[in-house]
């Protein structure tokens, strides 16, 4: 089924969720939504920053280590050329296709490098291969993305969000529960090593997906080199105006911020609590993610019948007010009650924002350079809180972790400030990842 038939089918409320499962973009986006998320906890999240906690690392130096990830905030500075030109040598894939082959081979490459160093005496070859990981992980990320959009209407984008983020759960499962069950009983380097081998499934799917059909003004219109680089961003500006344009990147790049200063420090924090890595690998990598796909359809849902808008104020004051939840297991270390406790919380509100904020990133999106402007706006999304998670270490050193984690959930009230402000000026139509205007 084309994109265009795909246009004429109701994507709305949880028939619509159901219905979107059974088109044909639909196992490919479960697939490559696999691969996005299968290295993440990997090379820029909680697996690296509990291996690296596990070996003897101190708060402060984690925290600087996991800047090593920022290609995942700035890959909409290449992204253009994805927008643009097939990789070389891979062309004969398609413009899509050519990226993401390539991408997925680098980042079971980076994976396998990194089984092999050895971060207790040395940390310059991970962080080495931290960077070359980002990078890949990142250009498939922005290619993923801009399949999404270009691969099915907009009407759909809300329910493929949802099957997309369901791929990527299941990949942070196996990164991140799958990686520190095998770190527990068999070390650091096989977890790795599997890892790097599991990335072969998303490629296999890169080998079997179809193209989407390129937009026709993308077709047509001739662009320079240079203008692969500023026409994206011109064409952001001129459909929102500067004023307007530029709220709305402040407005999603701290939309998650509350969620995203924590994360660097997790891993470590469960770890300070009591927990084996196989009681973090069950609780928050196993029902955690869980919790997490459960959040997510219940966002599509809410999405489709209720509208973005709404669904914003209400994803914002989740992730935010599930921070607090995480003072149940500072005031009761050791405790399993208390860890599903914050984590039910956590990872059903991040799953219920994640889908949120993808649609209403989608309908802001030109089709026309798809993977540039949903790569700028999934970048600031985690630019702000990337940074500050970078010096998390040494805030939590200074003070304490209930400090920490009380004061992450008061970050939100500049998000709820420019919600307010955008409430009257933005609408998306019904619900489904429509035109914002």
């Amino acid at each position: 089924m084309s994109a265009t038939n795909e246009g004429a089918v109701s994507y709305k409320g949880w028939s619509g969720i159901k219905r979107a499962f059974a088109t044909p973009s639909a196992f490919t986006l479960l697939v490559f939504g696999f691969g996005s998320g299968l290295p993440f906890l990997l090379i820029a999240s909680m697996t690296l920053s509990t291996r690296l906690r596990d070996v003897g690392l101190d708060l402060g130096s984690i925290g600087l280590i996991s800047l090593a990830s920022f290609f995942y905030l700035l890959k909409f500075l290449w992204a253009p050329l994805i927008d643009r030109f097939p990789f070389p040598l891979t062309a004969f894939l398609g413009r899509r296709r050519s990226w993401l082959l390539v991408s997925q081979l680098l980042v079971g490459a980076s994976l396998a490098a990194l089984a092999l160093t050895r971060p207790e005496m040395d940390v310059t070859a991970l962080v080495c291969w931290v960077l070359v990981g980002s990078f890949a992980g990142a250009t498939q990320d922005s290619v993923v993305d801009a399949y999404r959009i270009e691969v099915a209407p907009a009407s759909a984008q809300a329910a493929l969000a949802a099957t997309y983020t369901l791929g990527y759960r299941f990949g942070l499962i196996v990164g991140g529960a799958g990686a520190l069950y095998i770190a527990e009983f068999q070390g650091w380097r096989p977890s790795y090593l599997w890892m790097a081998a599991l990335m072969l499934i998303p490629v296999a799917a890169t080998l079997l997906a179809r193209e989407p059909e390129a937009r026709a003004a993308t077709v047509e219109r001739r662009i320079d080199f240079l203008g692969a680089f500023w026409q994206p961003f011109a064409s952001y500006f001129r459909n929102n105006g500067v004023a307007l344009g530029l709220v709305l990147l402040l407005f999603v790049g701290l939309f998650k911020f509350p969620d995203q200063v924590i994360g660097v420090m997790a891993g470590p924090f469960y770890l300070d609590s009591g927990f084996s890595k196989a009681d973090i690998a069950t609780v928050s990598k196993v029902y955690g993610i869980w919790m997490g796909i459960a959040g997510a359809f219940l966002g599509g849902v809410a999405v489709a019948a209720f509208g973005v808008r709404r669904m914003l104020l209400v994803a914002a004051l989740g992730v935010a007010l599930s921070n607090l939840a995480f003072l149940l297991m500072a005031w009761n270390p050791g405790q399993l009650w208390a860890f599903y406790a914050a984590i039910s919380a956590d990872n059903l509100f991040l799953g219920f924002a994640g889908v949120v904020l993808i649609a209403f990133m989608s309908a802001l999106t030109d089709r026309n350079f798809t993977a540039t402007q949903f790569a700028l706006l999934v970048s600031l999304a985690n630019l702000p809180g990337k940074f500050a998670g970078g010096v998390s270490g040494y805030f939590v050193e200074a003070t304490s972790y209930a400090t920490f984690f009380t004061l992450s959930a008061l970050t939100v009230v500049p998000t709820l400030l420019l919600l307010a402000w955008l409430w009257g000026r933005v609408r998306v139509d019904d619900a489904a990842g429509g035109e914002a205007r």
